[in-house]
């Protein structure tokens, strides 16, 4: 039996603004993007690549418990993991672009991890692995 994980919910403000955030500032392209009739949604999803094998939906919030989970989804722990081969360039790029980084570049055993917030709030490690 083969299962993968293919997609993480982002729970977010406006299928719009986070369109845009997440294709202008973090570089990930839309893989789909499509209305669904007759509940006022859009299936979007999208990756660092064409070639991703995860990617994450935007999730619009529904209602006032969907909406008090927008940029917390995690209770504050660091929600979603982007693997890089060039942490300094990324990290560079992504302040330029006012990506706030939290925790500055750290060195690990198993590779180096700055971690920053996105647009909402989430928190993200890009990490460079060895």
């Amino acid at each position: 039996m083969r299962r993968d994980i293919q997609s993480v919910t982002v729970v977010v403000r406006d299928y719009d603004e986070a369109t845009e955030y997440f294709s202008s500032v973090l570089d990930f392209v839309v893989i789909e993007d499509k209305v669904i009739p007759g509940q006022h949604k859009r299936w979007i999803r999208m990756a660092p690549s064409a070639d991703s094998v995860v990617s994450i939906v935007l999730g619009r919030a529904a209602d006032e418990a969907q909406e008090s989970r927008i940029g917390d989804q995690t209770g504050g722990r660091v929600f979603l993991f982007l693997n890089t081969d060039d942490l300094d360039r990324d990290h560079r790029l992504l302040q330029t672009r006012g990506v706030t980084f939290v925790r500055p570049p750290q060195e690990f055993d198993y590779g180096t991890v700055a971690v920053f917030r996105d647009l909402y709030g989430n928190l993200w490690d890009l990490i460079e692995g060895r």
